[in-house]
């Protein structure tokens, strides 16, 4: 069967780029060996959203005396079982919503392998186009040490139905931080392993520090600059901390050390150039090979987290464009946490500011002095925009508060238009909005 594009995936980056490459009049083969929708839509962003969302109402609950509201018993009723049931319904209805979409594409259900660089077999039959993307996505990575096998992974967790009292959380990333935050406002034991100094790695560090304090007040026990050595029957972690022995007991671990990319049976033994287990490509998305072994025959691009460039679902998505043919700045790529207060960030850090030697100056601002924030009752956060000083240009954008993923894309926007930091400033916002903290950094 000939196409004249194949995708390999349906996650995000896979199904946005077969809508998009058949609304232009391509014939598009989907193949997709489980469910439309992929990791983020499955077992991962939109999932823990939803429960993100049921956190976020078990929290309010528990706040409703401080805005005049009382509750008819002392405590509320956590009921993870119709939780963990509205988190599969919105799933599936957002799965629904996918392959209405998908109605210009044909999709397969399998697995594909490759059998050259323009043709993969799937159920026994090959199909064949001059383009094939691989939107194969990745799956949880787990750490080499003794006993890794005895503890869960997101894909797991998610899959409960009810409850453990307490869980130790191996990883302080997006990952682990935001199990953290829903578990604890689920009224879980939480203590949460991290192997680096800080919390969230390539956050800044100002930021990350600002957001563990406010986990802390919440009861979340974070452990960091400690390595995990071991977990042991019992749902005892093991973990070495500053030179010491230390354990840390729960009645269920769960390992979030990141992800590594799935790849197709096939792609390495037609000669393609792996680089710690993800696909090698070029800013055109196109796959390198290993010297000597250029295969000749169609173009295989590799899009998302398959290629390991940047693991984020958006990320897959402009890339799968890129491969389209359209232009996109992938150095201004927005990440978000969403724990409670939110995190989210766009561009550099301070860190790695200093580590380039740039010339830069920090204008910040705070939540507390918001009006907006004030009246919704949500005060801890911050706001920390970093730019370069001759210029102007806007070099990073840091959130910690409230809707910060929705507040960072002002600052997404003007780095990937070169707008400077006036641009922000100069522009009247809305009050009283939480926005007015972006303008309100850049204006005291």
């Amino acid at each position: 069967m000939t196409h004249d594009l194949i995708i390999i995936g349906a996650g995000p980056g896979g199904y946005e780029t077969a809508m998009a490459a058949a609304s232009a009049g391509n014939k598009v083969a989907l193949i997709e060996r489980d469910r439309l929708g992929g990791t983020c839509l499955n077992r991962g962003c939109i999932p823990t959203k939803a429960l993100c969302r049921s956190a976020e109402m078990a929290v309010s609950m528990r706040e409703a005396g401080d805005f005049g509201i009382g509750l008819s018993t002392s405590e509320i009723n956590i009921d993870y079982r119709a939780i963990a049931g509205r988190k599969d319904a919105v799933v599936a209805q957002l799965r629904e919503g996918v392959a209405e979409l998908l109605k210009g594409v044909e999709v397969i259900s399998g697995e594909a392998r490759f059998v050259s660089t323009c043709g993969v077999e799937v159920n026994g039959d090959i199909h064949t186009a001059p383009r094939i993307i691989i939107a194969t996505g990745s799956r949880p990575a787990l750490l080499p040490i003794p006993g890794a096998e005895l503890a869960m992974t997101s894909d797991d967790f998610l899959a409960l139905e009810t409850l453990p009292n307490s869980v130790a959380i191996i990883g302080a990333g997006v990952i682990g931080l935001e199990f953290a935050s829903i578990l604890n406002a689920f009224g879980v034991d939480v203590t949460v392993i991290e192997y680096c100094k800080e919390i969230l790695p390539p956050f800044d560090a100002e930021v990350a520090k600002r957001l563990r304090m406010s986990l802390k007040c919440r009861g979340i026990n974070i452990l960091t600059d400690t390595q995990v050595t071991e977990v042991s029957p019992g749902m005892t972690v093991k973990c070495l901390a500053k030179g010491k022995e230390k354990t840390v007991e729960a009645e269920a671990v769960l390992m979030a050390v990141g992800r590594r990319p799935v790849i197709p049976d096939g792609l390495v033994e037609l000669g393609v150039k792996l680089n710690r287990g993800a696909v090698v490509v070029n800013d055109s998305m196109e796959v390198e090979w290993e010297s000597g072994n250029d295969p000749e025959g169609g173009t295989i691009y590799a899009i998302g987290d398959v290629n390991g460039r940047c693991m984020l679902a958006h990320a897959a998505s402009a890339q799968g464009e890129i491969v389209l043919g359209h232009k996109r700045n992938l150095d201004v790529i927005p990440s978000a946490v969403f724990t409670m207060p939110e995190c989210a960030m766009v561009g550099l850090t301070e860190e790695q500011c200093k580590a380039q030697g740039l010339d830069f100056c920090i204008n910040k601002s705070t939540f507390r002095a918001n009006g907006k924030a004030v009246a919704m009752g949500e005060t801890d956060g911050m706001v920390k925009i970093i730019s370069e000083t001759s210029t102007g240009r806007l070099l990073g954008c840091h959130i910690c508060g409230p809707h910060a993923a929705d507040l960072v894309t002002e600052a997404a926007l003007a780095m990937s238009s070169s707008l400077t930091v006036e641009a922000i400033a100069g522009t009247i916002h809305a009050h009283p909005t939480l926005s007015e903290t972006v303008r309100n950094a850049l204006m005291y």
